[in-house]
Parts: C-alpha cells; structure tokens; sequence
C-alpha cells in the first residue's frame, strides 16, 4: 500500500492506494486540514459562447465555431481562447458573409473564424502570433 496526499477544491486527503497484484487490504480515506488554502481564481466577465450549427454524424469535417458577435453586428470577438495562427484578410478589403478572416488554434485543433456578415474590413485588432482570451475584438466590419 502507497500513502499518498490528495488536494480537492482545496481540501487535502490522505489516500491509501494498493499496487496492483498485491493482495487487497481495506480502503481508508481520512480527511485532513489543507495546510494552505488555495487561491481562488479571480471570477472574471466571459463572452456569450458562439453559436454552433449541428453536424450530422457522417460530416468528415467538425463544423468551425461561429464567431460571436456583439452588439455591433461587424464586430467579431474572440469565441474561445487561443492562438492566432493566420489572418486571411486586409484593411479596407470587402467580405461576404461566411468568408475566412483568420484562423484561430484553440486546444491544438484550428478554427477558421468567419464573417457573420458581409462588408468592408474597418480594422484588424489581432496581429499573427498574438494569444487571445474568450471574448476579445478581432476583426470589426462595416
């Protein structure tokens, strides 16, 4: 048997875990004070999450996330955190609903983040290379 120390939600337990093919013996689990409480993340504003179309079962692609969008309906924010791996458009260039404007990697999978609508690209906040949190301006169109 291995005593090992757990730490959940900030409280320890002390955890006795039998190796395997060695003869079981019961199971204890004895709560302990934490030494130190954990640090709470600060709660922070989030972004709506960005609406997502179904795909049926034998689509061979997953459906990109659609980005969202804010009240403004040129603005495209930030569906998810992530790396921005590409940015496909330029100032002043015109795009159609549905056009790629930049490619976003999010868990090492990457998103190609569409227009919601068409227009003129008035500005490019985000820059190749650059990390973005849920929620942050990227492209705004007009």
């Amino acid at each position: 048997m291995k005593k090992f120390n757990v730490i959940v939600n900030g409280e320890s337990f002390e955890v006795l875990v039998e190796e395997a093919g060695v003869a079981a013996a019961p199971a204890s689990f004895k709560a302990v004070p934490a030494p130190a409480r954990l640090a709470s993340p600060t709660p922070r504003a989030v972004a709506p999450p960005a609406s997502v179309s179904a795909v049926p079962a034998a689509s061979a692609a997953p459906a990109a996330p659609k980005p969202a969008v804010s009240h403004s309906a040129g603005t495209v924010i930030a569906p998810m955190p992530g790396n921005v791996n590409a940015v496909k458009v330029n100032v002043g260039e015109q795009v159609k609903d549905g056009d790629v404007l930049l490619v976003l990697e999010a868990m090492k999978m990457e998103n190609e983040i569409t227009a919601p609508v068409s227009g003129t690209v008035k500005e490019i906040a985000v820059k190749q290379g650059q990390t973005v949190q849920s929620g942050d301006v990227m492209v705004v169109l007009g």
